[in-house]
């Protein structure tokens, strides 16, 4: 993949994500009063004081149950979102103070994206890439390649978006993504409701990716399986707190306490151990 010139020169200098004690609040009804009384609004902090760093090259791997605080650190970090406190910097690049010097640097997939619909894939990407001041040509070339890599059809990349079935548009937006070389990619649950086959051909593309080109990448997702297949390490978040984190094998020994006892321990045990939840439980909700 060839990258862009100036966001590879600004990447070569720092920790791709440092993130520092980030802590983000929001005021919310209390669902608890009396008749006659009003309703009040109480703080909630949906993001606690976290913490954490990821390493060139590496997939590091966030995983919490709905309302534990991702979406609400996903937005901080996406620079869409500031915090109350706490520090960011995306390769030496402080993310809050000067978001727009880190946002040729990263980009994200969301596992709900949003399309020109009546638009062709290929159109969508042409429409994203001359926005962020790419060639046309260049559009196409990488567009093909990237499509290709995923696995989509070349039949499919001029059809209208709403003829495509949901793990093709997801690949759509996998592409879209990564079309501007991003050194620093967050994965918001990029295969959540995808089909076998197409889940299989995102989880490749992003061990490539890693691979070849050495994007660092932070991972959301719901799927255990997939964190330890592409997991460096492993961040259990809850309550909107860091609560543990290490490798996989790492993880699975704490809660096993014998490597003999490995096999009998898989990553949903040790999260439901570590945070005292399951992952399908519901946290009280994000803002």
């Amino acid at each position: 993949m060839v990258f862009i010139e100036a966001s590879q020169g600004l990447a070569d200098r720092g920790v791709p994500l440092d993130v520092h004690a980030v802590r983000k609040t929001f005021r919310r009804r209390s669902h608890s009063f009396s008749r006659g009384q009003r309703r009040h609004k109480e703080m909630h902090a949906a993001v606690d004081g976290v913490s954490f760093r990821v390493a060139p090259g590496e997939i590091y791997g966030l995983i919490g149950a709905n309302g534990s605080g991702k979406s609400t650190l996903i937005r901080v970090l996406s620079t869409l979102l500031v915090p109350d406190s706490g520090e960011v910097s995306v390769f030496g690049r402080d993310a809050l103070r000067a978001p727009l010097s880190v946002r040729p640097l990263l980009n994200r997939v969301s596992a709900d994206p949003s399309f020109f619909r009546a638009m062709s894939p290929l159109e969508n990407l042409l429409f994203y890439g001359r926005a962020y001041g790419l060639s046309g040509t260049l559009v196409r070339q990488r567009s093909a390649e990237i499509l290709d890599r995923l696995g989509l059809e070349s039949g499919r990349i001029r059809e209208p978006m709403l003829h495509l079935s949901r793990g093709q548009q997801q690949k759509v937006a996998v592409a879209r993504a990564f079309l501007t070389s991003p050194r620093l990619m967050l994965l918001d649950e990029p295969t959540t409701g995808l089909d076998p086959r197409s889940k299989r051909d995102v989880q490749r593309f992003v061990a490539e990716v890693r691979r070849d080109d050495g994007v660092a990448i932070l991972l959301t997702t719901h799927d255990m399986e997939e964190a330890e297949l592409l997991c460096d390490r492993i961040a259990f978040l809850a309550g909107g707190r860091i609560v543990s984190e290490g490798t996989p094998l790492e993880l699975r020994t704490a809660v096993a306490g014998d490597e003999r006892l490995l096999g009998d321990v898989d990553m949903e045990a040790v999260f439901m151990a570590l945070t005292g939840r399951r992952i399908e439980d519901d946290e009280e909700a994000e803002p």
